[in-house]
């Protein structure tokens, strides 16, 4: 459903109103000063409310698309809803050797922004009409910057539809992120149930499988026993945030591969990927005692259950059998977990362990806990802590007993 004003953003008046709210902005004023401004000079109100309201977005979206934010036009819904540009050229990155890229369901075109970067024609694809024209003015953006940089920029159309009638057309490959969320353009709510995504998983598998490369965007916590046993499964966490699971049919999934755990790092320093990845599920490493050091593995580790192939390469044993905690006696570096020192294990017991940290002077806390039913939150502030130091607190169980570690980040 449309929303007063929006339809005018992608008129030149309405882009320009939008272009003056978020100059204004960028200059330090307040949305409620550009409001009062923008309305002497005559704005319209439904459009400058939701030019003021693009304005905010772009400037939460800059984390997620980088200075082409500043030029582009989001929804709130679909803001949350888009994917990182790092994910999104991952995407583009498993079309390698098609033509054209059909995006069913693109959203405000994050991956169709991707796919044009890397050369491939894209058919997007949009159910919602505001949506639809706001992916098209973002794509329209994309290509100038290409020609702006002397590089090509390859066809792309926006269809107005439902996937499911529309479909891909003659392109090669195919790509969809069902809707996870109830319709709308703010305020959306999940989806409970599968069966309710739009379009359904099971168009979206056939979609997928009918083309030569084939991409399903799903979220990282769907339910494992809906994967098919055909396509590769592919859990992504962005700077330690679990963000998706993929699923790649045909070309898209690489030979031999069920499993991948893929891990970015985007911030502190050079952006570098990093795979851990198998032909199945990997068994669990054997529990063992707690060593030296305690692990923590990546999230995208845990959810493709390839913890036991960590624990191989770090030559590390699981502290319990149900918990997502390794345990070694040596010092190691890896992209695929958060290593802990353990400096000593502390009282389980919260009387004791408050003395324990008050007599070691720890004002500062970080809590960790796996497989113990503790809030964070609430713990430190019946700790009362006081003190000049600071320092981790893991809380976990071993196969024998409850355990509070002292420890230190490697």
């Amino acid at each position: 459903m449309s929303l007063p004003g929006w339809d005018a953003l992608t008129t030149p008046a309405g882009a320009g109103l939008l272009d003056q709210a978020s100059a204004l902005r960028a200059a330090g004023t307040a949305f409620d000063k550009i409001s009062q401004q923008l309305r002497r000079d005559g704005a319209d109100p439904d459009t400058l409310s939701a030019a003021l309201t693009v304005a905010g977005l772009r400037e939460k979206a800059h984390p997620k698309f980088g200075p082409l934010a500043g030029e582009m036009l989001f929804t709130q819904a679909g803001l949350e809803q888009a994917s990182r540009v790092p994910v999104a050229e991952l995407h583009a990155a498993r079309f390698a050797g098609c033509t054209t890229v059909a995006d069913l369901g693109c959203g405000l075109g994050a991956e169709s922004l991707a796919f044009l970067r890397a050369g491939l024609q894209v058919r997007a694809v949009e159910l919602d009409p505001i949506t639809a024209q706001f992916a098209h003015h973002n794509l329209s953006v994309e290509a100038t910057a290409l020609r702006d940089k002397h590089q090509s920029a390859p066809r792309f159309d926006v269809v107005t539809g439902d996937a499911t009638a529309v479909g891909s057309a003659d392109a090669d490959g195919v790509f969809l992120d069902p809707a996870r969320r109830t319709a709308g353009h703010r305020d959306t709510k999940r989806l409970i149930s599968s069966d309710d995504y739009s379009p359904s998983l099971d168009f979206a598998f056939a979609a997928a499988r009918s083309s030569r490369s084939g991409g399903v965007k799903l979220g990282p916590g769907i339910d494992r026993e809906l994967i098919p046993d055909d396509a590769e499964a592919q859990w992504v966490s962005v700077d330690g945030q679990l963000v998706e699971m993929g699923l790649w049919f045909g070309a898209a999934a690489r030979a031999g591969v069920r499993r991948a755990a893929t891990v970015l790092r985007v911030h502190g320093g050079e952006p570098s990927t990093h795979e851990l990845l198998a032909a199945a599920d990997a068994p669990d490493a054997e529990v063992r005692e707690l060593g030296e050091y305690l692990i923590e593995p990546d999230n995208a580790v845990i959810r493709a259950r390839l913890i036991g192939l960590l624990g191989a390469e770090l030559d590390a044993g699981m502290l319990h059998e149900s918990i997502a905690y390794l345990t070694a006696d040596r010092a190691v570096t890896t992209p695929f977990a958060q290593v802990f020192r353990v400096i000593e294990e502390l009282p389980a017991k919260e009387k004791d362990l408050k003395r324990a940290l008050a007599a070691r002077g720890i004002g500062r806390l970080e809590i960790k806990k796996r497989g113990v039913d503790v809030d964070p939150a609430a713990l430190r502030t019946r700790l009362r802590l006081r003190g000049p130091n600071s320092a981790t607190l893991i809380l976990s169980r071993s196969a024998s007993r409850h355990m509070a570690l002292l420890a230190e980040r490697c």
